[in-house]
């Protein structure tokens, strides 16, 4: 099998896995959740009884000497952007899937839900750098490009920088867009830039995270490889020094990831790589279009 064909194959099989995901469970659920959220401004008119003093026009009323407010309408088509950590400390997993291969199937099932709504789709894919930029557009073969990319691209970078990737989306999306920040989020430094991109984007964090990233199995001396600095180490798991302070690392990158996201106002989803995504998704969607 050459390459091309086994491109094709790899990302048709997804295709049909996630399209089916999308179709019976999701396509109703996106547009219950994010539908009518996105408002584009419309026309001004004279102040009525009743509106609310926020959405006053303060120029127009100056100029006019009557008091006049901007009016709003519903945007019917919105963006989609995925925002992809693909370092390399996606590449784990011990259990059935690698994290990347989760992201990717969320970014696809996602995705064709979004063109189910007749939304665009875009991506931009980052490590300690951004690596790509794929600006939105609607179809089919667009969503199969972009999941093409995450099965394949070869990132520069070695490292994780989520402040970056934020900072590059608030840049180059101006209109407002329903952001998907996807990683493990074993970073810090990104509150900042993330209350940034909120204030103009609809923000949900994906973090995908692996069960022995929280705890360290006691089973002796192991040697270690650092999947994004390459460096090995020798640890001794049966110290129970060595798993508390393992522990607390984890425990403080998830802290951080909690409370940065809470501050900031916007949504997330925490999915285990041993559970299954699509219930974390759905629990997900039923929340927020309660909300």
């Amino acid at each position: 099998m050459n390459k091309a064909t086994e491109i094709l194959k790899k990302v048709r099989k997804i295709e049909i896995k996630t399209k089916q995901i999308s179709k019976h469970l999701f396509s109703g659920e996106y547009s219950s959740a994010f539908k009518g959220r996105g408002m584009s401004f419309s026309e001004v008119r004279e102040y009525q009884y009743g509106d609310d003093i926020r959405d006053i026009d303060w120029n127009v009323t100056a100029r006019s000497n009557t008091p006049h407010v901007k009016v709003y309408e519903e945007e019917r088509e919105l963006t989609v952007i995925f925002v992809i950590d693909v370092s390399k400390s996606s590449f784990f997993g011990t259990r059935h899937q690698f994290k990347s291969d989760i992201n990717t199937e969320i970014c696809a099932t996602m995705g064709f839900s979004a063109l189910t709504n007749h939304d665009k789709v875009g991506a931009i894919l980052f490590t300690d750098r951004v690596e790509k930029y794929i600006p939105p557009k609607k179809g089919r073969n667009h969503l199969l490009r972009i999941i093409r990319e995450l099965i394949y691209f070869e990132p520069q970078g070695t490292g994780t920088n989520i402040a970056e990737a934020l900072k590059y989306l608030n840049g180059v999306v101006k209109k407002r867009s329903i952001a998907f920040v996807m990683s493990d989020f074993m970073a810090s430094a990104y509150e900042t830039e993330l209350k940034i991109v909120s204030r103009r984007h609809d923000v949900i964090g994906i973090r995908v995270f692996d069960d022995l990233e929280s705890t360290l199995p006691n089973v002796g001396l192991v040697t270690i490889k650092d999947a994004e600095t390459r460096e090995e180490h020798l640890i001794d798991t049966g110290s129970k020094r060595v798993r508390e302070q393992y522990a607390r690392f984890f425990s403080e990158k998830s802290e951080y990831f909690y409370s940065s996201f809470k501050k900031s106002g916007a949504n997330i989803v925490s999915i285990n790589t041993r559970e299954d995504y699509v219930k974390s998704l759905m629990r997900f969607f039923k929340s927020r279009h309660k909300k």
